[in-house]
C-alpha cells in the first residue's frame, strides 16, 4: 500500500505518527510489521523511536520506503532529571556511528543487572523466576525492561493486565521496583543534536511534576537546544492535549504527535489514529519537506 502524498502547504493535515516501539525495545511487532500497520492506517510520516536503541532503524527505513511512508529516524532516550525518570524523543537522528549511538551504549549498560535485582525483589514476596520468564518477551537482551516483566506476570496470572502490574509491583515504593540512573537531560539533548536530530519532550502529561517543575524542565530543555514537546500522544487526555498545546505556544516549542504504540493488545491508541494537533500549534515537521 502506498499512502497519499503529504500536503506540505498545510502541515497540520499530515498524518504523522512520530512515536512507537518495536521488538528491538519493548514493542510486540517488528519494524517491518509496524511499517505495514502504519501504512494500512493512513500514516504518511512515521518514526520508530525504540527505547535507548537505534538498531531497528535500518529495517524500519527500508520497510517504510516499500510502503510509501516518509520515514523519520528516531529514538526515545531514558533520562534521570531531578530524581525522576523522563523521556526525550530524538527525531531525524543520524544513527550510524554517531554521538547518539555511542551514548546509547552507555545508557543500556546496567539494564541486565537492574533486571536481575528486580527479579530478586519479586522473589522476596513469593514470585520466583520472573527474570527467566521475562526473557521470553525480550527481542533485544540489552534492553530487558519493566514492560517485559509485566507481560510475564500477566501471562502467569499474577496480575490482570500490565497496568495492574505497574500499580502493584514495578513503581517506586512497590516490590520489584529498582531505580536506575539513566542519561542526564544535557546528555540526551546533546547526543540528539550532535547527531543532526531534533529533541522533543515525550508525553509530558505522564510525569509527576508540578507546574514549577514542568516550567523548569522546559526552561532547561530549551537552554540545551531542545525544540519540541509531544502534545498529542497516546497517554494524554483531551484536556492534556489543550494543556500542552498552550505550553508549546507559551515557550515557543514546536508540537509533536505520536501514538506511543507498543502492540495491538497493549496500546490505548493505534498507529495513525490520533486526532490532529490543536489549532495554533506549530507542527515539529512543518519545515521538513526538503529534508526527509
Amino acid at each position: 500500500m502506498t499512502t497519499s502524498n503529504p500536503n506540505w502547504g498545510d502541515p497540520h493535515t499530515i498524518n504523522a505518527d512520530l512515536h512507537c516501539h518495536s521488538t528491538v525495545s519493548d514493542g510486540t511487532l517488528s519494524p517491518d510489521q509496524l511499517a505495514a500497520r502504519a501504512a494500512a492506517n493512513g500514516v504518511q510520516m512515521w518514526s520508530l523511536t525504540d527505547h535507548d536503541e537505534v538498531g531497528g532503524l535500518e529495517k524500519a527505513s527500508e520497510a517504510a520506503r516499500a510502503h510509501g511512508l516518509l520515514f523519520v529516524p528516531g529514538v526515545e532516550v531514558s533520562v534521570t532529571w531531578s530524581g525522576k525518570t523522563l523521556h526525550i524523543v530524538g527525531l531525524r537522528v543520524g544513527f550510524k556511528n554517531s554521538p547518539l549511538s555511542e551514548g546509547l551504549g552507555q545508557v543500556r549498560s546496567g539494564r541486565r543487572e537492574r533486571a536481575l535485582e528486580m527479579s530478586h525483589q519479586l522473589a522476596k514476596v513469593g514470585i520466583d523466576g520472573v527474570f527467566e520468564g521475562a526473557l521470553k518477551y525480550v527481542g533485544n537482551p540489552d534492553l530487558i525492561s519493566r514492560t517485559h516483566f509485566a507481560r510475564h506476570l500477566v501471562e502467569r496470572g499474577v496480575c490482570t493486565d500490565i497496568g495492574d502490574v505497574f500499580q502493584r509491583f514495578l513503581t517506586p515504593g512497590k516490590p520489584g521496583y529498582v531505580p536506575h540512573s539513566w542519561a542526564s537531560l544535557s546528555q540526551a539533548v546533546t547526543w540528539i543534536r550532535d547527531s543532526g536530530g531534533v529533541a522533543v519532550i515525550a508525553h509530558p502529561g505522564r510525569y509527576d511534576l508540578n507546574e514549577l517543575q514542568m516550567d523548569e524542565l522546559i526552561r532547561q530543555f530549551i537552554e540545551l537546544g531542545g525544540q519540541g514537546i509531544e502534545v498529542v500522544t497516546g497517554s494524554h487526555t483531551v484536556d492534556q492535549y489543550r494543556t500542552f498545546a498552550r505550553r508549546s505556544l507559551k515557550h515557543g516549542l514546536k508540537a509533536s504527535r505520536g501514538s506511543d504504540f507498543h502492540g495491538p493488545e497493549e496500546s490505548r491508541v493505534n498507529l495513525g489514529e490520533l486526532p490532529p494537533l490543536p489549532d495554533g500549534c506549530v507542527p515539529i515537521w512543518d519545515n521538513w519537506e526538503n529534508v526527509l
